[in-house]
């Protein structure tokens, strides 16, 4: 889902902020786990999956999947996807990443009742039946991890945590731009330990600091909000930005040339698709 409210400092700002933010935030129960500086990637990590920044890909949350795109990458929802399309999609020679959120909790979801009610803060805008999780909890840390087991059961080769930018939104809770290095870097380490690829989702402010954690990025709307210079520190080390616009302009021929000449420059694989994410429209800055 697309960041409420991005900070406006630079990346290199954010992360400073990080390592020098205060201890003013409020007290959180014992319960709650204390953010901890970032550390450098670690280098000895079982093997996973590696994409490649010119690698292509197709995002449906919703419906039916329809599997007949020629792309290498299809984004597809941890809980709804039949593990049999997962079979079909690794047959046909692609690499299929999991959605989930891990910061937010969706009432819809079979593992929603373990979460506490003093975890879940404001609600997501526009988004019926999310709210905002506190990201520094025990307990939302194990959800987590067991929707990584599912991930890795299912035969997902990767995973797309979404609403890892709690920090720079109104969640209810007093994040900081640390606690969110500290719960993001812990989602890539658990998802790396069980030979999954994982992508970082949004969250701009903080991309210098955790591409190195992290495998490929996915990113909505960085053309329409200016924001995608930023993925560069991506696409330098050949790990792919899967771009997804959503602005109906950008469903006319003029401006999907002005969009796809920029995304062909910044060396993003750029989609134009419908914000439900339902297959109902779709065009491909690299024809596929």
């Amino acid at each position: 889902m697309k960041t409420l409210k991005v900070l406006s400092c630079v990346t290199a700002v954010l992360f400073c902020a990080a390592f020098l933010s205060d201890a003013s935030a409020s007290t959180v129960p014992v319960a709650m786990i204390a953010a901890s500086p970032v550390k450098a990637a670690p280098a000895n990590v079982p093997a996973h999956w590696t994409p490649h920044v010119s690698d292509t890909w197709q995002w449906q949350l919703r419906g039916k999947i329809d599997t007949s795109y020629d792309v290498k990458i299809y984004d597809v929802d941890l809980f709804d996807v039949d593990p049999s399309t997962i079979d079909a999609l690794k047959r046909a020679g692609r690499k299929v990443v999991c959605y989930f959120s891990a910061g937010s909790s969706e009432d819809w979801r079979p593992d929603f009742p373990q979460f506490n009610a003093a975890e879940m803060g404001k609600r997501l805008h526009e988004w019926k039946g999310e709210r905002w999780l506190d990201i520094r909890s025990e307990n939302v840390r194990r959800v987590v991890k067991q929707r990584l087991d599912r991930a890795a059961a299912k035969g997902c080769d990767g995973v797309e945590p979404d609403n890892v930018d709690g920090y720079a939104n109104d969640t209810g809770f007093s994040l900081t731009a640390r606690d969110q290095l500290d719960f993001n870097t812990f989602i890539a380490n658990e998802a790396h330990w069980r030979e999954l690829a994982v992508g970082l989702k949004n969250d701009v402010g903080q991309l210098a600091a955790l591409e190195p954690w992290f495998d490929f990025a996915v990113n909505e709307e960085c053309n329409e909000q200016k924001e995608c210079e930023g993925y560069a520190v991506f696409t330098a080390k050949n790990k792919p930005v899967l771009n997804a616009e959503y602005w109906l302009p950008y469903r006319t021929p003029a401006l999907q040339r002005t969009l796809c000449d920029a995304a062909s420059l910044a060396n993003l694989r750029t989609l134009v698709l419908a914000k439900e994410l339902d297959n109902s429209y779709r065009f491909s800055c690299d024809g596929r």
